[in-house]
């Protein structure tokens, strides 16, 4: 049930992240043929790009926490046993955890900092901006801790205890066939 609302959160995220990259493009194009053909522009164009640019970096990194996506190496955790594999994946999310107080600790201070300053075009509280900080922080906290009580209590698959999923280009179980023809 958890897993499913986390599933369908992440669904929501990434029509968040569309939206955001489509009124990037809409925004910045615009904002360049104004310029080159008018003579004019969107004064905000630039500085709210650079927001929703931020924003979608930080949504984008939450859906890949939660398919897995991030950037990693296996090759190592995938000649453990399991109960290796167990050992590692529960300490990487203890590591992870820990980063996500680091980061919501950091952003808290931003945005308490900055609440009260405004950006230069928008006029809008630069605390919004940090806060993006926040949000990542407390949902990866939420998505990594959920999947450390699946680890604990046994529901995680074979396949789930290597946190990091190979490249799509790699034959499953034989990576030494990388890059050859």
């Amino acid at each position: 049930m958890i897993q499913t609302a986390i599933d369908q959160l992440c669904r929501v995220l990434s029509a968040v992240m569309v939206l955001f990259l489509a009124l990037m493009v809409i925004m910045v194009f615009g904002n360049v043929v104004l310029r080159y053909g008018f003579n004019s522009g969107i004064t905000m164009s630039e500085e709210l790009s650079r927001w929703l640019f931020v924003w979608m970096t930080f949504l984008g990194s939450l859906v890949a926490l939660r398919k897995r996506g991030h950037l990693g190496t296996d090759s190592l955790v995938s000649r453990l046993p399991i109960l290796g594999r167990k050992i590692c994946l529960g300490f990487s999310y203890l590591l992870m955890l820990y980063l996500c107080w680091l980061m919501f600790r950091g952003s808290w201070q931003q945005t308490q900092i900055n609440m009260g300053s405004t950006s230069a075009v928008m006029q809008a509280s630069m605390g919004w901006f940090y806060a993006s900080g926040l949000f990542f922080s407390v949902l990866a906290f939420f998505f990594i801790l959920v999947d450390a009580w699946r680890l604990v209590t046994g529901q995680l698959t074979e396949d789930e205890l290597i946190g990091v999923r190979e490249s799509d280009d790699m034959p499953h179980g034989q990576p030494e066939a990388a890059g050859k023809p």
